[in-house]
């Protein structure tokens, strides 16, 4: 069975996690999505809440299990046998960063291999903060996120 990990901290999932969720859905058996827990940040949404809104707007994929994390994303992968990891590139500053991040989670464990995915030009400009600054703002971010996030989004006090 092929698998690979997906991690994030998904504060909010936007439609372009979505996407690289469903593309990598269609390729590998199971894809398990990781929720980093980052100490270092204040989410706007709990982990119990991004992991609710991950499983609301991936229940139509059989094939994805969400899970939270804290540490290296390398250690989480090897917990759930897993040698596939899942990153987006929107730009060249995120290609040389990400490319970074492989090569240091290739030399701590060297049966793990990252997946690079173009993201859809759709969704290129699209990120989880830019998302809260507009919503900050009250701007529509229907476009940006699924409807149940938007929804979510609704319920918090800004």
């Amino acid at each position: 069975m092929s698998t690979a990990v997906y991690p994030g901290s998904f504060d909010p999932i936007t439609n372009g996690h979505l996407d690289l969720i469903r593309r990598t859905a269609a390729i590998f058996d199971k894809v398990v999505i990781g929720i980093l827990i980052n100490q270092s940040k204040k989410p706007l949404f709990s982990l119990e809440e991004r992991t609710e809104m991950i499983r609301k707007v991936t229940e139509d994929l059989p094939n994805i299990e969400v899970y939270p994390f804290s540490g290296l994303v390398v250690e989480f992968a090897k917990e759930h046998n897993v040698n596939v990891l899942i990153r987006g590139i929107r730009s060249t500053t995120d290609f040389e960063y990400e490319l970074q991040m492989a090569q240091i989670n290739h030399k701590i464990d060297d049966k793990i291999d990252t997946l690079f995915f173009a993201t859809d030009p759709g969704y290129s400009f699209i990120s989880s903060s830019a998302v809260k600054e507009l919503w900050y703002y009250h701007q529509d971010v229907g476009e940006y996120v699924p409807d149940y996030v938007v929804q979510k989004l609704q319920e918090k006090e800004m």
